[in-house]
Formats: structure tokens, sequence, C-alpha cells
């Protein structure tokens, strides 16, 4: 399970420092691709071929967008030894990312977030929709 939130920066070449905790879970090799709300999606290989699998599984008419989205933009990375990986323009562009990103932890994979739009995000959610969200789980 992905915890936490670092935050970190792009260097020079494109490259951005997983942090250790979330390079061990996701192994020597993952996949980042485009993500929801802006974002960008890190998955373990392991996690990523199951989602494969579920949306090989789904109707052509729902799948067809969610395909080209979800995997037209997959790249495949492979940390250095120092834990950096590099992320591609178009990705990129995606998510807005400059410089400095968030690194977070979502349960089942990793987001990569243009940090101020990070914080922003943060600062818009609504209480009370969280608050909903928790008594309809049992929380």
């Amino acid at each position: 399970m992905f915890l936490g939130e670092y935050s970190h920066s792009i260097d020079a070449k494109n490259r951005l420092i997983v942090p250790a905790k979330f390079r061990e879970e996701l192994g020597e090799n993952f996949v980042v691709t485009k993500g929801l709300d802006g974002c960008l999606f890190a998955y373990s290989m392991e996690k990523w071929e199951h989602i494969s699998k579920i949306v090989e599984g789904l109707p052509q008419a729902k799948a067809r967008n969610l395909k080209r989205f979800m995997f037209s933009s997959a790249t495949v990375v492979n940390p250095d030894k120092q834990g950096r990986v590099l992320v591609v323009l178009n990705l990129r562009e995606f998510a807005g990312i400059t410089k400095d990103i968030a690194v977070i932890g979502a349960s089942d994979h990793v987001e990569l977030w243009d940090k101020e739009t990070w914080i922003k995000l943060n600062s818009e959610m609504d209480s009370d929709e969280i608050a909903s969200a928790m008594d309809e789980l049992g929380f």
C-alpha cells in the first residue's frame, strides 16, 4: 500500500527521484501513465497487468477511450542507481509538470502532481464531501 506525500523536483535531464519507500513497492520496472484530475499514475508491473486484464474484458464500447487514454501514454520506467526515472515530455505536459512535484501514495498506486496543482487541489477539497464518503463506507 502506498502512503505518504513527498516533495521532489525534476532535474535538468527531466528525471524525478522516486521516494525509496515507493520504489521498493513499485519494483525494478513500473508503469507511468496519464491519471485523473491532471496528475500521472505510477503502477507496479503486477498491478498494471491486472488493470490491463480488466480493461481487456470490458465491452469495446466502454473500453476504447479508456484504452486510448491509459495505454497510449503509458511508459515503462526503470529507476537508475539513485532512484531517478525519466518523466517523458508528453506526460510532463499532460500534468503541467515543470519543476516541483508532489509524489503521493494513493493506496494501490502512486500519483505524480505538479506541486502547485496539488496544493490548489488540497485547498479546494470539501470536508463535507469527504465526511459523506466516509459515512457511506462506515468509517
